[in-house]
């Protein structure tokens, strides 16, 4: 979905300070189409424009609209946010899922998300009007979001659905080594240390066992049990090279 695709429609906001604050995120995942249904008067105030900063422009281009109806005109689907589930429990969607749903159904056609006036949320008409609706899981003590953080939760899950998100890429899981080459350097291990006396003789498993732990949470790849294996080489060569020399001034 491009940002001109998605408008985010506010229903009576009722603060300057939160309508800045939407402003800003939405230009924090590059979005710009803003409406406001019935704002309050003191929209463009200079607490909005503080809060809002350069995303100002946002708030200077909005378009505004008397209700949500006419808001909806041009609009194909809107997804409404509200925590009303009642007859509507079927039809809701966590933000990960709604951006899924935007992202497989509705990549090339006008969306908004409404959110409704700070204190009451959406109201059953406006959410008459929405095809979807989504709900932010937030803890029973305390349920109600503010709404540019909302909106923020909202934006995040979209983009990383969107040709941004696709930039990006969580770390793949490591193809571990095979048990057998990890024993086999556990064994080179061991012969190495007990040969410069940093294992006791009498029980070399009891440290042994701590790097079997160590190494073992990190879980080793091939490549890194052959670096492994070749420190252990080093510190045999090492210890050649010592013992010889010390061979040779005790001659």
């Amino acid at each position: 979905m491009t940002p001109e695709n998605l408008s985010i429609i506010l229903v009576e906001p009722q603060g300057p300070i939160n309508i800045g604050s939407v402003c800003r995120t939405m230009m924090n995942f590059g979005f710009t189409q803003l409406r406001l249904v019935n704002p309050t008067k003191h929209y463009k105030s200079l607490l909005a424009k503080k809060m809002a900063l350069t995303a100002f422009t946002v708030l200077e281009d909005a378009l505004i609209f008397e209700d949500l109806q006419s808001a909806l005109s041009d609009i194909q689907i809107a997804f409404g946010t509200t925590r009303r589930f009642g007859k509507y429990r079927k039809n809701f969607f966590t933000p990960s899922g709604a951006a899924k749903k935007i992202r497989q159904t509705y990549e090339s056609i006008s969306c908004a998300l409404v959110l409704g006036p700070e204190d009451t949320g959406l109201e059953t008409k406006d959410l008459d009007l929405c095809q979807h609706f989504i709900t932010i899981p937030t803890h029973d003590a305390y349920k109600s979001m503010n709404l540019s953080h909302a909106l923020a939760v909202l934006l995040y899950e979209i983009s990383l659905k969107s040709d941004i998100g696709d930039k990006f890429f969580d770390p793949q899981p490591k193809k571990l080594a095979q048990g057998e080459e990890i024993e086999h350097m556990f064994q080179h291990m061991k012969k190495s240390l007990l040969n410069i006396d940093f294992l006791d003789k009498q029980n070399p498993e009891h440290l042994l066992r701590t790097f079997r732990r160590i190494f073992g949470e990190a879980g080793l790849t091939s490549r890194e049990v052959k670096i492994i294996r070749g420190m252990m080489s080093r510190i045999d060569w090492t210890e050649e090279q010592r013992r010889e020399m010390t061979h040779v001034h005790d001659r």
